[in-house]
């Protein structure tokens, strides 16, 4: 179906129903029109019911179409969640339904190409939450076609993913947050504030925790499955190279495949090393060096290839040395500095002292970005057309040392790094793996 027809024939099937496309204002207890924001959400899998429900509370929000490759289906986190376009679309409308006098609402479509998304006039701003291998292209493209972006992390695949994101949010002017909601978390900037304030003194070592894998792969001699009806395999592979199916290769568990992921690195460790980022004034730059300190991998043939266990190093030019390392907390930052430790899991702050344990802000004060709701926030933003709490280029620094750290454990060796021009120094291997051929006919390029 081309874009032409799926739109003529979304628009009939509401027109059909006696519904309006758009729910009136005063339905969703909203001022007006140009304080309303139309969303898109493309990726229905684990981490879309978690957005979805936080997007829905925003009195602006209305959520007008949702996209996946798949239809629906079970096999995602738990064998419980049954997910995909169908049943996601049926959270929205069931959520709009309750504000009707009828109970009933049609006015959210559904597809399985994001294409079909970016083309129509009445979407504002997408959620991107896809696979890691998809984030760069979407976002390009999205920019593009004037679309506002809420793209979960890690920003991208690879280090040339985040730089070509930023240029496309750059030039077509759009508001992109990086979906990494500590940073509105009020625990993590009281955390980062105290740090900022010198409570610790200056800051010598700090400590990122990242969770252990929670699936292991089919090992090695795996084969290959059957595609499950409803699901568009090709359109899911995209920009990754082809490979034949696998039920462990798709929905939640591609997070441990290099071709589609960092895995952990860049899962939880962009959690973990954004908020150690925010607290040592490092967004704007990157480390130094990277060096390997004990990664694990699965054995070889397995369909699963990202560390089993994350162990890396990194300096800065402060002086600052980083250790990330896999921990069944899962989360976790802890500083450590000329005049103590500061601690926290995001639920709680604890130190080497009482006084800097129970620090405040005093009058003069430096404080950080204030930003209470993550999606909140990024609405907020496509309406007053100011920064979000973790712009992209601040997504793309944390994300670069997530991709530094798997560079530096695959290549087991301590790699030097300039983080202004973005270039290892003086090692060509490593700069290969700074970005990944694209499948035809996907490209950072929009088509015309």
């Amino acid at each position: 179906m081309n874009r032409r027809i799926f739109l003529k024939s979304a628009a009939a099937g509401v027109a059909a129903a006696g519904l309006p496309q758009i729910v009136r204002a005063e339905v969703l207890r909203s001022p007006g029109p140009n304080s309303r924001v139309t969303l898109g959400v493309i990726g229905c899998g684990n981490q879309a019911p978690v957005d979805l429900a936080e997007f829905l509370r925003i009195e602006q929000v209305q959520v007008v179409v949702v996209c996946d490759v798949n239809r629906a289906s079970h096999g995602y986190k738990t064998p419980e969640q049954y997910l995909g376009r169908e049943p996601v679309r049926d959270l929205v409308t069931a959520h709009y339904a309750k504000m009707t006098r009828s109970g009933t609402y049609r006015g959210c479509d559904m597809t399985a190409d994001f294409r079909e998304v970016l083309a129509r006039k009445d979407v504002d701003a997408v959620a991107i939450i896809t696979p890691d291998h998809w984030h760069a292209i979407m976002t390009i493209w999205a920019a593009a076609a004037g679309k506002d972006i809420y793209c979960q992390k890690p920003l991208g695949l690879t280090i040339r993913d985040g730089q070509e994101m930023i240029r496309a949010v750059r030039r077509h002017r759009r508001i992109l947050q990086t979906g990494s909601q500590w940073r509105s978390t009020p625990v993590i900037r009281r955390f980062c504030e105290a740090v900022r304030n010198g409570a610790v003194g200056r800051p010598l070592k700090v400590r990122t925790l990242v969770a252990p894998n929670n699936f292991k792969g089919p090992g090695p001699g795996w084969q290959p499955a059957p595609v499950p009806e409803g699901f568009d395999y090709d359109m899911w592979l995209g920009p990754a190279p082809l490979a034949p199916y696998h039920p462990d290769r798709c929905l939640y568990r591609f997070r441990f495949i290099s071709d589609y992921s960092g895995g952990q690195t860049t899962n939880f460790g962009h959690h973990s090393n954004g908020v150690a980022f925010w607290a040592l004034g490092l967004d704007d730059t990157g480390p130094l060096e990277v060096w390997n300190l004990g990664a694990e991998w699965p054995p070889k043939g397995d369909l699963f290839d990202t560390a089993t266990k994350v162990h890396f190093g990194a300096r800065f030019e402060n002086g600052v040395e980083l250790e990330c390392v896999t921990d069944k907390r899962q989360f976790g930052v802890r500083i450590e500095g000329t005049d103590g430790w500061i601690e926290t899991d995001g639920r709680t702050i604890t130190a080497s002292s009482p006084a800097i344990e129970t620090w405040e802000p005093g009058p003069d004060a430096v404080r950080l970005y204030d930003s209470p709701n993550h999606y909140r926030n990024f609405i907020e933003c496509v309406l007053s057309r100011k920064e979000p709490a973790e712009p992209v280029e601040v997504g793309h620094r944390v994300t670069s040392v997530c991709h530094l750290g798997n560079i530096a454990m695959k290549l087991d060796r301590r790699l030097r790094w300039d983080p202004k021009a973005e270039r290892f120094v003086d090692d060509e291997t490593a700069n290969a793996m700074l970005s990944r051929p694209h499948r035809a006919p996907w490209s950072y390029e929009v088509p015309a």
